[in-house]
């Protein structure tokens, strides 16, 4: 008796995910919680074991399908089955199997389901001629299946190995080659899927929905980068990242608690401006499936050594694909640090939902005046987006006012707070 697995609720309101790659094939046998397939939602990549112990009898749909939750994905010849359980995404360690990111409820957990015996997380090293790649065995039998040469990627994890993410990237960027070349030398066509669909399908939502107005300031930062330096030799900030955007997103938080309408929402249904106590900063990143928008969970209630902890992880687990899904939900405002790619300024989309975005210039040493003298110091230009329902310019004025007042003088935060 042949029975069919449907795509699980991913959860976050998420209705539809992408197939990226099969894991198995027709005739396969599967063990219970084998990952079968990788999907990608708007949010994240995620691993979905199966839930029942068979042979695989049919693929229901190919890679690179866009699929509906509850659409049959895989029929199976079943010898037993999981418990259904409500799907959620979680952080789990890679091991020898190659199951992370699985979903509550099918996925493995700290003991192998077959053995009892403890998982394990391991590096291996692969060599290639003279070269030598560290990556782990899934990331390498990932590589492989992909048709990808993994002695030709540069790992952007820690010693250098070769992550996940750098895998999926290469593979991205060899299908848009190969989709491309199909359509002749003066032409390429890229299909628009997965986190770039979502992201641009939010971005015309959010610009013809809500009324945006964009302000700037430039401000004279010499002292914060200063303090960054400082702070980067403080004990309480090792093993994490100290950069400008650290005291950007302290000042945020600052001028946040004085100008609460900044991280509110506007409530189409019951046409009601909500703002709520917590704040969960969004931050921008740039990764090889597209940009996303984490966020940090209650950012106003860390220490400054904590924010850069959370701040650094949150942007790696981003880069490695392994953002959970609760990360990107119930966003507060957002910052985009376009800087760190020689940019001066921009004017920023809101993220869907909140009311404003900040977005962060270039930081660049130039002529100022100083102390009724010219000297050459640290400038950067901040923007500001929000919603004009929402948020008057007044207001918005004096949010920009008050973070370009904690970049020129970062004691501000003890004189004003």
């Amino acid at each position: 008796m042949m029975t069919d697995f449907a795509l699980p609720d991913l959860g976050e309101g998420l209705t539809e995910a992408e197939l990226v790659h099969w894991m198995v094939a027709p005739g396969d046998t599967v063990t219970l919680n084998q990952v079968i397939c990788e999907v990608e939602t708007a949010k994240a990549l995620v691993e979905l074991p199966s839930p029942i112990a068979g042979t695989v009898g049919r693929l229901c749909v190919e890679e690179g399908d866009t699929v509906t939750v509850g659409t049959p994905i895989i029929t199976f010849g079943a010898a037993s089955v999981a418990e259904p359980v409500e799907a959620e995404p979680v952080e789990a360690p890679e091991s020898d199997e190659g199951r992370s990111n699985v979903l509550v409820g099918y996925g493995p957990g700290e003991h192998d389901a077959r053995s009892g015996r403890k998982r394990r997380s391991h590096s291996s090293r692969a060599s290639t001629g003279s070269a030598t790649v560290s990556a782990k065995p899934p990331v390498r039998r990932l590589a492989k299946d992909r048709g990808i040469d993994i002695a030709s990627l540069v790992g952007t994890g820690p010693d250098g190995h070769v992550t996940r993410g750098d895998v999926v990237g290469a593979a991205s960027t060899s299908s848009a080659t190969v989709s491309s070349a199909t359509v002749g030398a003066d032409e390429t066509r890229v299909p628009i899927a997965g986190v770039r669909k979502r992201t641009a399908e939010a971005m015309v939502r959010s610009a013809f929905t809500a009324p945006h107005v964009t302000e700037f300031v430039t401000v004279d930062v010499t002292a914060t980068v200063e303090l960054v330096a400082k702070l980067r030799e403080h004990p309480s900030f090792a093993g994490v990242r100290v950069t400008p955007l650290l005291l950007v997103a302290k000042a945020l938080l600052f001028g946040l608690a004085r100008h609460p309408e900044l991280g509110s929402k506007w409530d189409e249904a019951a046409q009601e401006i909500v703002t709520t106590r917590a704040v969960n900063l969004g931050i921008a990143v740039a990764t090889p499936r597209g940009l996303m928008v984490p966020n940090v969970k209650d950012a106003a209630s860390l220490s400054l050594a904590r924010l850069a902890a959370e701040l650094t992880g949150l942007a790696d687990r981003a880069r490695e694909g392994k953002t959970a899904l609760a990360e990107f939900s119930g966003g507060t405002i957002s910052i985009t640090n376009i800087g760190g790619f020689g940019i001066d300024s921009g004017t920023p989309i809101i993220n869907p939902g909140e009311a404003a975005i900040l977005c962060v210039g270039a930081i660049r040493r130039q002529p100022w005046e100083y102390r009724d003298e010219i000297a050459l110091r640290s400038v950067m230009t901040l923007s500001v987006s929000f919603d004009h329902r929402l948020v008057d310019g007044f207001e918005g004025s004096g949010f920009l006012r008050d973070i370009a007042s904690v970049l020129r003088d970062p004691t501000e935060l003890i004189a004003l707070g």
